[in-house]
């Protein structure tokens, strides 16, 4: 099958690439490189495009033909969000509808959306189910919300189908494929604590120690990549053999706080390094935690990595032996 992939060069995008390849998937990367990195698609087909541009997008779709796409490309911190919303909206809604217009355009028949937790804003329950209340909190949240709002009403009219996947913190390495994180600035709770583990950040911080949590720290639940991908993969095949468009959680289940991530950092690691306490981020909610049962039950999926102690693991191999990131 040709599958497009946008923000292929990027931390999640990347190990995609390889899985699609490695299932015998023709694939096109779609991609600015304004935050991807080219030495992570090494051997692959990338169209340099910025999806704000409709006309190179359609271009692009149209050599390539694709029968399914995966779309990652856009941005994604929460905090700069609510600084920069108009640019928030401008890519993650005016750039999505550029990409799904040049699809459906070219014949596209399914698409493959990452979407994201911040959709639910601060729930007032935990786990979190796809038919909780979604009330983002950020323009990151609500440019995901919207699209995938987008995507119901094209897939209603039977132009194409879709697959949302809302999951909640990505994190670890493809340590087979030599692929992690490296985003500049950092903004991922793992990768700062094991930046300031190997001396590369002054401190680790803790954005609030006041939420009502158990020990007042921010609680995430954590994704491996790998896990993450394999997702992906799955619900590829779903819409592949006809399966119904719709929207799935991708967590393990598990709450970690931001105390306990460091906590086990400092444990994999064997170093000590500074922590400090600095107020909450805005759009930060205390707690989010997902109920995946729908894509365990839908599609099959079962996260491997289980807690956050291994995804640590991973993740501080890969960044002890590229300190620098891919540079």
């Amino acid at each position: 099958m040709r599958v497009l992939v946008t923000g292929g060069a990027g931390y999640i995008g990347s190990v995609m690439v390889r899985v699609l390849a490695g299932a015998s998937h023709d694939v096109l990367i779609v991609d600015d490189l304004s935050k991807g990195h080219v030495e992570a698609i090494e051997g692959f087909d990338l169209e340099r495009v910025d999806i704000d541009d409709r006309s190179a997008l359609r271009m692009a779709c149209s050599r390539f033909k694709p029968e399914a796409a995966m779309h990652f490309a856009g941005l994604s911190l929460v905090g700069e969000s609510m600084e920069e919303p108009l640019d928030y909206f401008r890519v993650n809604l005016s750039g999505s509808l550029n990409l799904l217009l040049a699809l459906v355009d070219t014949g596209c028949g399914s698409l493959v959306f990452s979407s994201s937790a911040a959709v639910y804003g601060a729930p007032e329950s935990v786990p979190i189910a796809e038919d909780a209340s979604t009330d983002p909190i950020s323009p990151y949240g609500v440019s995901k919300l919207t699209f995938e709002r987008v995507l119901s009403y094209v897939a209603r009219a039977g132009d194409i189908r879709f697959a949302s996947l809302r999951y909640f913190n990505a994190a670890g390495a493809d340590l087979g494929n030599g692929l992690g994180e490296d985003h500049h600035p950092e903004s991922h709770l793992i990768p700062r604590v094991i930046l300031a583990a190997l001396g590369k950040e002054p401190v680790a911080s803790i954005y609030g120690d006041d939420y009502p949590t158990p020990d007042g720290t921010c609680v995430r639940d954590y994704i491996h990549i790998s896990d993450l991908c394999r997702a992906h993969m799955l619900a590829l095949d779903h819409l592949g053999s006809g399966g119904e468009s719709g929207i799935f959680n991708l967590g393990n289940g598990s709450g970690f706080s931001v105390r306990e991530v460091i906590d086990s950092v400092a444990s994999v690691s064997g170093r000590e390094f500074e922590v400090s306490v600095a107020g909450r981020r805005p759009g930060d909610p205390p707690s989010l935690v997902a109920s995946s049962e729908k894509a365990r039950r839908v599609l099959g999926w079962e996260p491997s990595f289980t807690d956050v102690g291994s995804i640590v693991e991973t993740a501080w191999s890969w960044h002890s032996a590229h300190p620098d990131g891919y540079a």
